[in-house]
């Protein structure tokens, strides 16, 4: 068996798989039935000033049959006193001393008040700290959680005054609702963190009844924006994941978050540069147990890769992740049908000729069978047909050597430039 454990920023853990701050981690109840299903840690719901919250709070978003496809809340942080939080964590931490408790913590922008959470929290024994700078509906109002964490110097500053308290590892977690996520982890860093988390929750809508007209989901009639996460959200997570595992002014662990649903999209995220994997919604959806499919996945993954220790995993795609100007203008893929496996569905020659590059002609073979063929010369390898395919292995894309070396548009552009200049001399 591979060794799943891993070293976050100094904060150790039997696994990579925490549950994200949210409500499955609302109380030592929630957390100890966790810790008892498999995962490795968990960060503790966001603790600060107890608020009240409305009912009804949570919506979600299907799609084409898959349920829960995205999921949207307007909760907010913890509603329970911060002494009934700090009993239930010590009694958790006492019960299951192996495992990862997080405190997430989230008050004014004043330092006093994050000395003072910082010194109470870890005097119950909490692992490590994660700063809630990316809450986006009810808290931002007030002033605190994605209004911090959209303002690089308040994302600095707060993390120096907690790092001023802190003894144990800081985590600080960022907000996808910013036009350059990199801005405010380089913010982080320069305060001090020790390790940054991403992404928190996206501004959303979920719906709106057309039949009442009322918002999905209202609050006796009125709506407000919340937090959207789920299966939908991991492209744009596993993006803002990859920009800071790639810059070199970010060089602390990264804690992924964002539509993690199963083992391979965790190994996706360490790829891209996560040292562990925050799940929630999948959690939400299907309960803690979810959790023995993924470890389980995991370890099978490993050993087929002969690969000792899933920290061997972080970051191997990182590198692989880069802007559009590097990538080689010479490189050409083509799509090939195979018409033994293919349905005739026709769905690639609609979605070709009506979308993309018209380049599948309707033919017939000798003996009069209707087939499909690409024209390879006209064809551009954007991938549209396989994606629209139904039948695995119907459309393979083929790379089509093109006997000319690699060329960049960087690299174009440069020659083009220098050739200009030649010509003025």
């Amino acid at each position: 068996m591979a060794d799943l454990s891993i070293n976050l920023a100094g904060i150790e853990s039997p696994n990579p798989f925490w549950l994200a701050s949210a409500p499955p981690t609302n109380s030592g109840y929630q957390v100890q039935r966790a810790f008892e299903a498999g995962w490795g840690g968990a960060v503790w719901k966001t603790l600060g000033d107890p608020i009240l919250n409305v009912t009804s709070r949570f919506a979600a978003v299907s799609f084409n049959g898959q349920k829960v496809a995205g999921f949207n809340n307007i909760e907010l942080i913890t509603d329970r006193p911060l002494e009934v939080n700090l009993k239930e964590i010590y009694e958790t931490k006492k019960r299951f001393p192996n495992h990862t408790i997080i405190a997430s913590l989230m008050v004014e922008p004043n330092q006093e008040q994050w000395h003072e959470i910082v010194k109470r929290v870890e005097d119950v024994g909490v692992d490590g700290l994660e700063l809630n700078f990316g809450c986006p509906h009810g808290m931002a109002e007030r002033g605190m959680g994605s209004a911090s964490g959209q303002v690089p110097e308040l994302v600095e500053k707060q993390t120096y005054w907690a790092k001023e308290a802190a003894k144990t590892p800081v985590i600080v977690k960022l907000t996808p609702n910013i036009t350059d996520i990199t801005v405010t982890a380089e913010a982080a860093v320069k305060g001090g963190a020790d390790a940054i988390s991403m992404i928190n929750t996206i501004n959303s809508l979920a719906g709106v009844d057309i039949d009442s007209w009322n918002t999905i989901p209202h609050v006796g009639g009125k709506g407000a924006h919340g937090g959207y996460c789920g299966p939908a959200v991991k492209p744009i997570a596993l993006h803002m994941v990859g920009e800071c595992a790639r810059n070199p002014r970010i060089n602390i662990p990264i804690s992924g978050i964002g539509g993690i649903s199963n083992w391979k999209n965790a190994v996706e995220f360490l790829l891209m540069g996560a040292t562990g994997v925050q799940v929630c919604t999948a959690a939400m959806h299907h309960g803690f147990r979810i959790v023995e499919d993924m470890i389980e996945g995991l370890d099978h993954y490993l050993d087929e890769k002969g690969i000792a220790s899933v920290m061997e995993l972080v970051g191997k795609s990182a590198a692989r992740y880069s802007d559009w100007g590097n990538l080689d203008l010479n490189y050409k893929v083509v799509a090939k049908i195979n018409n033994d496996v293919c349905i005739h569905c026709n769905k690639c020659h609609i979605a070709c000729e009506d979308t993309s590059h018209q380049c599948i002609d309707m033919l017939k073979d000798p003996s009069g069978t209707s087939i499909l063929k690409v024209r390879e010369e006209d064809c551009v390898g954007c991938n549209l047909c396989s994606i629209v395919c139904p039948v695995d292995g119907a459309i393979d894309m083929i790379e089509i050597p093109s006997g000319l070396p690699p060329m960049t548009w960087n690299e174009r552009e440069a020659a083009l430039g220098a050739a200009s200049c030649e010509s003025t001399k």
